[in-house]
């Protein structure tokens, strides 16, 4: 594998979409040097089911490349989100690999990466990678709840015991990726798909994936919905 700190443009194009209230994506243009050459390591490596709901298959991101990357964050995003001082970052290879047929419904849903119990202090940030050139595989959305904490949890914890005729009977939702609003979450937000752009985000921001079921899944790096994802816990900058 090549250097990671070779593979990094230090001339990226840097912008940034609103979302609600306060809360912004960082997008990041032409990333990597060579992103074809990460692609090709990916292909090489055995990837693995997940110990969580994500749709597909994932792989852990070497040593190296989470720490550079975690510099990378720091550089170009971390004060833009409200982030001081970075405290923790783990990265690991995705593929969306399933079809809607084969969801659960914790997976019909928008999500959090984590709950942070003490947000005025602690930001847990999230970035994605796409490593794929077509864009029919799908970016990112953002979203914001419609109803109270306590419905969502219950809704939560209904999608990981219910079967799917019964989570869709008691919720009115089909199966499938969220693709927009629904009379639970409203969309807010909206980063496409494109070749070696990366976002950064606050990961206690619900979001998903916006998959196009139309485009396919494929479990071959080369091909498939590959990206890299990030997850950095920082102190958040007071005052």
């Amino acid at each position: 594998m090549v250097k990671p700190a070779l593979f990094f443009n230090p001339n990226p194009s840097v912008s940034v979409v609103p979302l609600s209230g306060q809360r912004q994506c960082v997008v990041i243009d032409n990333v990597l040097s060579d992103p074809q050459a990460m692609v090709d390591w990916a292909a090489g490596q055995a990837f693995r089911a997940p110990d969580n709901p994500y749709p597909g298959l994932v792989l852990d991101a070497p040593a190296a490349v989470t720490r550079h990357m975690s510099d990378y964050f720091a550089a170009y995003a971390r004060s833009r989100l409200g982030g001081r001082r970075t405290q923790a970052a783990n990265l690991r290879f995705s593929m969306v690999t399933l079809p809607a047929a084969q969801l659960r419904p914790v997976q019909w849903q928008c999500h959090r990466d984590r709950f942070v119990v003490n947000p005025e202090r602690v930001l847990y940030s999230a970035s994605v990678l796409y490593l794929f050139r077509d864009s029919r595989l799908g970016g990112t959305s953002f979203y914001e709840p419609k109803c109270p904490e306590d419905e969502l949890n219950r809704m939560r914890d209904d999608s990981e015991t219910m079967g799917p005729a019964q989570f869709s009977e008691r919720y009115g939702l089909q199966p499938g990726y969220m693709a927009g609003s629904n009379r639970y979450f409203e969309r807010v937000g909206q980063v496409s798909a494109a070749w070696n752009r990366m976002i950064f985000y606050d990961g206690s921001q619900f979001h998903s994936g916006e998959i196009n079921e139309a485009a396919g899944m494929s479990a071959d790096p080369r091909v498939g919905r590959l990206t890299l994802n990030g997850f950095f816990i920082c102190s958040r900058t007071i005052g």
